[in-house]
């Protein structure tokens, strides 16, 4: 995966990618679609990059949590975890205007990502079900 492709699949935006889903993409019973990545931000930017990353995260059909962290071991590192509904309510937002919008913003303030990976949540504590 490129860079620019890893920007929201870890965010997600929010980020998670910005181009279409891995062909690989699959759910569990649950039907419910993860993301974890870790962005790097170029330096002395963590927290404008973490303001685009939390911007148009409203009105995100099928998306169950977002959440942006900062890294308090690494002054340039972003940890963005999703869950979604469905691969293709991850895959769907990525046409949202104000996705498009962050990502844009978002984009020259990342300096890279260093791991991403796709989950298959099961479930937890103020994860609603992804039906």
């Amino acid at each position: 995966m490129s860079v620019d492709r890893r920007i929201f699949l870890g965010g997600s935006l929010a980020f998670a990618a910005l181009s279409a889903l891995p062909a690989g993409a699959q759910t569990t019973e649950t039907g419910m679609y993860g993301l974890i990545g870790k962005f790097i931000a170029a330096d002395g930017t963590r927290d404008e990059l973490i303001g685009y990353l939390l911007e148009g995260l409203r009105d995100m059909p099928g998306c169950l949590s977002y959440i942006v962290a900062s890294d308090p071991a690494d002054a340039n590192a972003i940890w963005v975890t999703e869950a979604w509904r469905d691969a293709d309510s991850h895959k769907a937002s990525l046409a949202l205007p104000q996705v498009q919008a962050a990502i844009q913003k978002a984009r020259p303030l990342i300096a890279g990502m260093e791991q991403i990976a796709e989950t298959q949540p099961q479930g937890g504590h103020g994860l609603t079900s992804g039906g």
